[in-house]
């Protein structure tokens, strides 16, 4: 991509990337020429937010500052990036808690210097600068326009895989998120042996899981079926996990979170699963009431799961210049900002 710079540069831009589920893969197999393919939903309650500005001290803060660092070196090779610029990570997703964090980050550093220095840098083509979307094109997806996502996995270019599906998500549902803050998922080079060295994922399990989402969760979501979107997204999630496995050290990488998880499911929670990697687990549920009273059961019976209860997100980030003001009347760029749910 040659360098893009234009003169009407503003003076700062805040953006908010929302956090993201990955529900499972439709074909770990591959046979047809696409592998992968990915099931994902943006969450409200956690998010990265960057403010970038012009006109300071050269500098870059906040959580994750070593990477965003890393980033905007390779933003340079596309963007003419001035001296004085300044980063300011004002909140960060987890990382490596199976929630996107890296590439939700590089998407809203990305978006924020591309829009900061008039250039028109897609998020598309920002993930592929900057490494991200290799595998899974919810990233992406989620930022752009939020809800339910599938993608049609990778095909025989690096670049991220096409969006082949995008659903608003019922929004009197709850997404009940299962923390561990003391464990990680896989990533780095962990997650590229894992991916070379299982065995070949069998070709009639794909199959099937490509017929469960077609025929099951994704009607089932179209109607509010909640019981059968939940069957059908914790049968996929038991057949990954299952396949991952010997990578993660189980069907789910926490066990504190699968001893959660299957409290959740003993008390007749339809949709339970893990999120990526993990260790995050998650469970979707009918209504506020009945996510805040499993929320107050897991804290009683599993002090060290943390529960958060989400709304999913039916739109994608939030991109902000100087002078946009907030729906609470605050400054686009003010630091008391936090994305919604927050």
């Amino acid at each position: 991509m040659p360098t893009r710079v234009h003169s009407n540069a503003a003076v700062a831009v805040a953006v908010t990337a929302p956090a993201r589920l990955h529900m499972g893969f439709v074909d770990l197999n591959g046979s047809l020429g696409r592998k992968y393919g990915s099931l994902g939903l943006a969450v409200d309650g956690l998010a990265t937010r960057v403010v970038v500005r012009r006109g300071s001290a050269p500098s870059i803060t906040g959580k994750d500052a070593e990477r965003a660092g890393r980033y905007l070196e390779r933003l340079r090779a596309v963007i003419d990036i001035p001296g004085d610029l300044s980063v300011v990570i004002e909140s960060a997703i987890p990382s490596h808690a199976g929630l996107g964090s890296g590439t939700q980050l590089a998407l809203a550093l990305g978006t924020a210097v591309s829009r900061l220095m008039g250039s028109d840098l897609s998020a598309r083509e920002i993930a592929h600068l900057l490494d991200r979307g290799a595998r899974s094109g919810i990233g992406v997806a989620v930022f752009e326009d939020g809800g339910f996502v599938v993608d049609g996995g990778r095909g025989a270019t690096d670049t991220p895989p096409p969006l082949i599906s995008r659903m608003p998500f019922p929004q009197n549902w709850r997404v009940l998120l299962l923390l561990d803050p003391q464990s990680t998922g896989l990533h780095g080079q962990a997650e590229n042996s894992a991916f070379r060295t299982l065995p070949t994922f069998p070709e009639r399990e794909a199959e099937r899981l490509c017929r469960e989402v077609m025929m099951c969760a994704l009607p089932a979501l179209a109607e509010a079926d909640l019981p059968t979107f939940g069957k059908a997204i914790s049968d996929i999630q038991n057949s990954i996990g299952d396949y991952f496995s010997p990578a993660q050290g189980g069907r789910y990488t926490s066990p504190r979170i699968a001893r959660a998880l299957d409290f959740l499911k003993a008390r007749g929670v339809h949709c339970i699963g893990q999120s990526s990697w993990g260790p995050t687990g998650f469970a979707v549920v009918d209504t506020e009431i009945t996510a805040q009273t499993l929320r107050s059961a897991l804290l009683s019976n599993f002090p060290d799961v943390e529960p958060v209860v989400c709304v999913a997100r039916n739109r994608g980030g939030d991109v902000c210049a100087p002078g946009s003001v907030y729906r609470d009347g605050s400054d686009a760029i003010s630091p008391r900002h936090r994305a919604p749910g927050n």
